[in-house]
């Protein structure tokens, strides 16, 4: 279950909870939503009670893990809009950047890790990460550098499907075989248009109905 925001915490305890979110992070990236709790309370060099004095259960902290990195996402949106003249070389960045924080292996955690995406905090983190996505589409667009037949949801496809291990190989040393793709994929990005891309530009609203589709299928 879910619990309500924490209280302010003491510097130590605060640095203890970044630790282990930072910790099961990694560890869920590597093993997937049944990593081991102990594992991860070993990797952030705390003991097993400090653990659960900060997350009650698997649920809590998954839900804290996605919460920490759809917020790094939407930093590294943020300071690329702001800190780069050029709109196509920021959304080059963000593109690095969110790969970097390896989405496509963390998005399974939404449907494995029982994931409340419609908690008020998930619903906060997501709604700023998307504006910000948006806003450097938007420029990319406004430049004439970005292919007009391109929208939010195809950025996203490609980021989760390019960062997302292959079958059968180890998550740990794909970081140099992903970033590759993700610049052939950005330089298909750009105009002058080469080909016409089959179908229509997917939306935010596309993805989250197949999402839902995908949903009732599983049950």
């Amino acid at each position: 279950m879910v619990t309500a925001p924490q209280p302010r915490l003491r510097a130590d305890a605060l640095r203890n909870r970044e630790r282990i979110v930072a910790a099961a992070r990694e560890a869920l990236v590597e093993h997937g939503a049944d990593s081991s709790l102990d594992e991860i309370a070993r990797r952030a060099g705390v003991g097993n009670a400090t653990l659960y004095r900060h997350f009650a259960d698997r649920r809590e902290l998954i839900h804290h893990v996605t919460l920490s990195v759809m917020d790094r996402i939407a930093d590294q949106a943020e300071q690329a809009r702001a800190e780069e003249p050029d709109a196509f070389r920021a959304l080059r960045r963000f593109v690095h950047a969110a790969a970097d924080e390896r989405i496509g292996a963390l998005c399974p955690l939404l449907r494995e890790g029982g994931v409340d995406q419609d908690h008020p905090e998930h619903v906060v983190a997501r709604e700023r990460l998307e504006t910000g996505i948006e806003a450097l589409i938007e420029a990319a667009h406004a430049s004439g550098q970005l292919r007009p037949d391109v929208a939010i949801g195809d950025l996203m496809v490609a980021i989760t499907q390019l960062t997302r291990p292959v079958p059968g190989t180890d998550c740990l040393g794909f970081e140099d075989f992903s970033r590759r793709h993700l610049q052939l994929f950005l330089d298909g990005l750009m105009t002058p248009v080469r080909s016409e891309l089959p179908g229509s530009p997917t939306t935010l609203e596309d993805l989250r109905r197949a999402a839902r589709e995908s949903s009732v299928l599983h049950r």
